[in-house]
């Protein structure tokens, strides 16, 4: 008979072997359900929100450290690598609040802005004068702020001053002293001392002592004249009457410029200082004799010429230009009437309603460029300036809703064209009737 075959012995080790694996087979199972599990507990938005402020916190690092290596580029031998490092970092000031990032490295950044302005040349002083205007601004107008202009205002002033220095230098110095002293001026002395300084730049002494006037101006004198009237617009009362008695019978003389910016910058500072004399409540009469010998019909007359002029010889658009805001100018100095501005930047919407307000938001666009919307909607101190009151804090619901698509411009733009084109076709039209 065959012998039935008897299954093999385990030893203790086989037996020992067998549970390890049921041990690892059940301790994997385990782990499989408690990922399963967990997975299953966050939701696909959690997951998307969570990659989501990880992708902006690196945007953040990353932009940080571009920032830090510009910073160092400051210091290259190569005037080349300056200047794009103080490109860069223009373009980042202005559409970007980096107050916590610039804090703690705001003198060591001052530092080196300032060797690029005192040992530059040309375009890279320019652009030295023009980023640490933006980091004037950046600052604000507190304690940091006060230091900075404190510390740069002797700079500006000896660049401007300076008659061998690079003309855009001194221009930019120009822009500069007047944003910086409007932002952070602690003191009515420095206010009075740089009025005083750029208004030696834009009327030289022999304008005020019976001397003709030079009729050849640059954007030297348009950029200290812009400056000059913006810190106008914080003066206190007793110092404009100071003005008006002192500095009004520059203003007309350089309605005859060659210049067409520096004629239309001289317009609204005549303009300015009306509207300064009307909220201090100063009958017209009184100061117009008593304080600036000036006969009004004959300034009226000056206007009414620039607001119809047509020399052959200044070319169609800068006298269109000219034409519109001297016919507004003379309005406002015969009526009152003050031709009302709309701004619109996200959601919300602001009234330039006075020369005041108008000079003011010029002279932040002028610096701010294509950054002036980010910062109307998220600076706290230009919102302060303009009365907008604190920033919006919007979620993504209400940014989604407030987009306009693509096919929705489309239709607008469509209408637009086409009822302006039956607009212009009733004026164009010959046979219309001309009553």
């Amino acid at each position: 008979m065959p012998r039935s075959r008897r299954a093999p012995r385990r030893g203790p080790g086989s037996a020992r072997a067998g549970s390890t694996a049921s041990e690892e087979e059940e301790a994997s199972s385990e782990v499989l359900s408690h990922c399963s599990s967990a997975s299953e507990g966050t939701s696909p938005a959690e997951e998307a929100a969570g990659s989501e402020a990880a992708d902006e916190a690196g945007q953040e690092e990353e932009a940080e450290d571009r920032l830090k290596e510009h910073m160092d580029n400051l210091l290259d031998k190569s005037a080349k690598a300056r200047q794009v490092a103080l490109q860069s970092l223009r373009l980042a000031f202005s559409s970007k609040t980096l107050y916590d990032f610039l804090l703690e490295r705001r003198l060591t950044l001052t530092d080196s802005l300032e060797k690029c302005l005192k040992k530059g040349k040309g375009e890279e002083q320019a652009l030295a004068g023009t980023v640490l205007t933006l980091l004037c601004l950046q600052m604000g107008s507190g304690p940091e702020g006060e230091e900075a202009f404190r510390s740069l205002k002797p700079l500006f002033v000896s660049v401007l001053t300076d008659s061998t220095a690079s003309p855009s230098a001194r221009q930019s110095c120009a822009t500069a002293l007047g944003m910086c002293c409007y932002i952070a001026a602690a003191d009515l002395e420095d206010l009075i001392s740089c009025l005083s300084c750029l208004e030696g730049i834009f009327s030289p002494p022999s304008a005020g002592g019976g001397g003709s006037t030079p009729t050849q101006h640059g954007p030297l004198h348009c950029s200290a004249l812009q400056s000059w009237s913006l810190l106008l617009t914080i003066c206190p009362p007793s110092h404009i009457k100071s003005i008006l008695d002192n500095c009004w019978q520059k203003l007309p003389l350089l309605l005859s410029s060659s210049s067409v910016t520096l004629r239309i910058l001289a317009g609204e500072a005549i303009a300015l200082l009306f509207e300064l004399a009307q909220d201090m409540e100063l009958p017209l009469g009184f100061w117009q004799e008593d304080l600036c010998h000036q006969d009004t019909e004959f300034l009226c007359t000056q206007l009414k010429v620039l607001a119809t002029e047509s020399n052959k010889y200044r070319a169609k658009t800068d006298r269109r230009k000219q034409h519109s805001i001297f016919r507004d100018i003379l309005r406002f100095i015969e009526s009152g009437e003050y031709q009302e501005e709309t701004v619109r930047f996200g959601l919300e919407c602001m009234y330039l309603d006075s020369w005041a307000r108008q000079r003011t938001y010029q002279a932040f666009k002028e610096v701010l460029g294509s950054g002036i919307c980010y910062q109307l909607q998220n600076s706290e101190l230009i919102r302060e300036i303009f009365g907008l009151g604190p920033p919006l804090v919007l979620d993504a619901a209400a940014l989604k809703a407030s987009k306009v698509s693509r096919f929705e411009k489309h239709l607008y733009n469509s209408a637009a064209f086409k009822a302006r084109t039956k607009a212009r076709s009733r004026v164009r039209d010959k046979r219309a009737d001309v009553l």
